[in-house]
């Protein structure tokens, strides 16, 4: 197995650079990286809703029942252009057995939101980062690999944030194996009352995505964050966009989102106002 295929990542925009044959390419790059993003509070909710197009996801026929695990694809997705939303298709019906159990009492009024892993909360790489918040060993084909884990920044005041308004779910398209032990690292304070990981994801046009019609909860209550398009694809009218994060520490992207999401908490059906949102 290829060690990069446990993590399910967007590219970073730094290692494109150094390794392009392609000036256009790394003139694009750069000039990326190169923006000073001023920004408002919904900032990174008005600007990333995307065109699904760029993905190269097509609806499924009418007539697709069930969907296999082939071999690990390519990496879930690259930087977004902003766009319209459009939706795609769910390609098969609910299981009769739920991705979640069954709500706990103290969780039973809230909302549930549906937090991805790698790029949206960490960004993780098997080459040495000097400033590491996390060292995960990982053993592959029976040789161990020790995956560097850098925190976003506010990561900690977010989750703790959302797990005293949400019931809070780990989602993530890496396997268990590398996820598991960084959100033991990650959530020190149980924020994550479930963990979902890339066998709950469905394969569909080469991606992993997170059909979240097959958690066991009302889809009027539930919120994804998310930095790949892709991921939501079967129903981006419950994202929340997240600019992916590789290494910018001066990033204020999930303190940015906490006044949203305490608007969403307080909500009986998160579409109204998720809509409005993206009306504006």
């Amino acid at each position: 197995m290829d060690n990069t295929s446990i993590i399910t990542q967007v590219a970073n925009p730094k290692e494109e650079e150094s390794i392009s044959s392609s000036p256009d390419k790394v003139s694009q790059s750069n000039s990326s990286l190169k923006k000073h993003r001023s920004r408002s509070i919904f900032s990174p909710f008005f600007c990333c809703f995307r065109n699904y197009n760029d993905y190269h996801v097509e609806p499924p026929p009418a007539n697709n029942k069930t969907l296999s695990l082939p071999p690990p694809p390519e990496e879930n997705g690259s930087p977004p252009k902003c766009d319209q939303v459009q939706v795609i298709p769910i390609p098969s019906q609910p299981p009769a057995k739920f991705l979640l159990p069954e709500v706990s009492i103290a969780d039973y009024s809230k909302n549930c939101v549906v937090i991805d892993l790698d790029e949206t909360l960490v960004h993780s790489s098997f080459k040495p980062i000097s400033n590491a918040d996390f060292i995960v060993p990982v053993e592959i084909d029976g040789t161990v690999h020790q995956v560097y884990v850098l925190k976003r920044p506010h990561v900690d005041e977010f989750l703790q944030k959302m797990g005293e308004m949400f019931e809070c779910i780990l989602f993530t398209a890496s396997l268990a194996k590398y996820a598991d032990p960084v959100a033991d690292l990650l959530d020190q304070w149980g924020v994550f009352r479930a963990r979902l990981f890339r066998e709950s994801c469905v394969f569909h046009r080469g991606n992993y995505v997170k059909d979240l019609s097959r958690l066991g909860r009302e889809l009027s209550k539930v919120i994804i964050i998310d930095n790949s398009p892709a991921s939501y694809i079967f129903h981006p009218e419950n994202a929340v966009p997240v600019q992916s994060w590789f290494d910018d520490m001066t990033d204020t992207e999930l303190l940015d989102l906490i006044p949203l999401f305490e608007g969403l908490s307080k909500e009986e059906d998160v579409y109204s106002l998720l809509q409005s949102l993206r009306n504006r």
